[in-house]
């Protein structure tokens, strides 16, 4: 890990060609690769190597998982979901990878408005299946290539099912760093065996829902330190669930037996976060008026080696280790899992590795480098892992919303060069759905759209407001929402 720099970060903005780029990223010492537009065909038009449920997605792009914290307190659906579906829908992706995480659970929300998987539910969430696939095929044609995943979680160390203010915390294990963070206070939270396989059946009850709702895969989430990506960590752990990685991915393979053994049919995929590091925190000594200091590991001394992660150099935790992450990659081939959703890190205490941005949200810190280098960081972990997946297995990248104007010409190159087979969009797709659309289309950029990584979507949710891009897209601008982001911005920063 680098230590912090006072050097300007690289304005994407202000480059004026690709060549500019890449000198930018030369002095950075990164390799991100580009591709022009007009040099042909784009590859990300090109349709998936792979199919699930009888489906080819037709290209290479990619939608993530992206919530709005605006479900009913019920978890069923709202208008402000029923929108983001149709413009996931109008996006021209042709794989949208769990369009939102959904809990298997009502206890295992990360907050007291997102969807829930139950009975109740499962006409609202039949409704988004539809209008996402109408709008598709209202603006494309045909549904025929689109392909559409769920997304099952359950939260763990960052529930709060009933109070967005209240942690309540269930977890693989106990964590030095993180528990007092997330209010862990006793083992009573520590999932007992029994409970794990309890929760094992709510997985298989949410993928039967999920089937029969239009799904044609489950994502089983393992990323950003929910549930799932946590017992990938749980060295600490007794028990049939925790220590050797055998017991560490059983639970995995249990979810996906269940399913199996409920004789339904969907795919299955994962999304997960390649690495970790340790927690990191804001440098109080380097504050600066109106900004939280950059970003600086936790002490982590008292806890060599580091058994509380995925990923991370336990002799070193602010280095990555890929070792176990490919260990997961074959395992999930041999599982017959089909789509591999890759990131890394967590939103909730590195989100510089998950998602690399010029401006914190209000729980986060300022980049200790350029975040040029966590996108690159992030790209070559995915080109890593895709020389070693297994044949079969759809590996899709992420981390690239950082690059603004240079989003396509990169992911065009990535995918042209099998560092990856798709390159999915998060935050850019709130205020840009179509950006890769009309890339390959031959369409001009519009930079008014383009996602300049305020972070306003997670400080909103992080003072218990509904997310949305309020910077760019007018339905989220003009909503009264839009004037309480600003006064907690501004009180943020006195």
């Amino acid at each position: 890990m680098s230590t912090p720099t006072s050097t300007p970060f690289v304005r994407l903005g202000a480059l004026k060609s690709l060549v500019d780029f890449q000198s930018a990223c030369a002095a950075l010492a990164i390799e991100l690769p580009v591709e022009a537009p007009g040099t042909g065909p784009s590859p990300l038009a090109d349709s998936a190597a792979v199919k699930i449920n009888g489906k080819r997605p037709g290209n290479r792009i990619v939608i993530h998982p992206m919530e709005g914290w605006d479900g009913t307190t019920t978890g069923g659906v709202s208008d402000e979901m029923r929108r983001r579906w149709r413009r996931f829908g109008e996006s021209g992706a042709k794989l949208i990878c769990g369009a939102e995480a959904m809990a298997v659970r009502p206890d295992g929300r990360a907050n007291p408005n997102q969807l829930i998987l139950s009975e109740e539910n499962r006409a609202g969430i039949a409704e988004l299946v539809s209008i996402l696939k109408g709008a598709h095929a209202e603006r494309y044609g045909t549904t025929d290539d689109l392909v559409l995943g769920f997304q099952l979680t359950h939260s763990g160390r960052f529930c709060r099912p009933h109070d967005k203010a209240r942690w309540e915390s269930r977890v693989a294990f106990r964590h030095p760093l993180l528990d007092s963070k997330f209010n862990v206070t006793g083992d009573e939270q520590v999932f007992t065996d029994a409970g794990v396989e309890e929760l094992i059946a709510d997985y298989g009850r949410a993928a039967r829902m999920a089937w029969e709702a239009g799904a044609d895969f489950v994502d089983l989430k393992h990323c950003h330190g929910y549930l799932l990506h946590e017992f990938l960590g749980a060295h600490t752990r007794p028990g049939r669930y925790g220590g050797s990685f055998e017991n560490r991915t059983r639970i995995l393979r249990e979810i996906i037996a269940v399913i199996r053994a409920d004789g339904n049919p969907i795919d299955i995929g994962v999304r997960l976060s390649l690495f970790d590091m340790v927690p990191h925190r804001p440098d109080p000594s380097r504050a600066q008026p109106g900004k939280l200091g950059p970003g600086i590991p936790e002490d982590f001394s008292a806890y060599l080696p580091y058994r509380y992660g995925f990923g991370v150099n336990q002799k070193n935790p602010t280095e990555i280790d890929l070792t176990e992450t490919f260990a997961f990659v074959s395992l999930c081939s041999e599982l017959g899992i089909k789509v591999l959703n890759t990131t890394a890190g967590s939103p909730y205490y590195t989100p510089h590795l998950q998602r690399p941005a010029a401006f914190p949200p209000s729980d986060g810190y300022q980049p200790a480098d350029d975040p040029l280098i966590d996108v690159a960081r992030q790209i070559q972990a995915v080109r890593q892992v895709k020389a070693r997946a297994p044949q079969g297995l759809y590996v899709i990248g992420s981390g690239y919303t950082y690059l603004q104007e240079f989003l396509a010409p990169v992911a065009a190159a990535v995918v042209r060069q099998g560092w990856a087979d798709a390159i999915g969009l998060g935050r850019a797709a709130l205020s840009y759905p179509s950006l890769l659309t009309d890339a390959i289309a031959g369409h001009p950029v519009e930079k008014k759209w383009i996602c300049r990584t305020f972070s306003d979507c997670t400080t909103a949710p992080r003072n218990g407001l509904i997310s949305g891009c309020y910077p760019l897209d007018k339905f989220y601008t003009q909503r009264p929402e839009a004037a309480q982001l600003k006064d907690i911005k501004k009180q943020l920063a006195a």
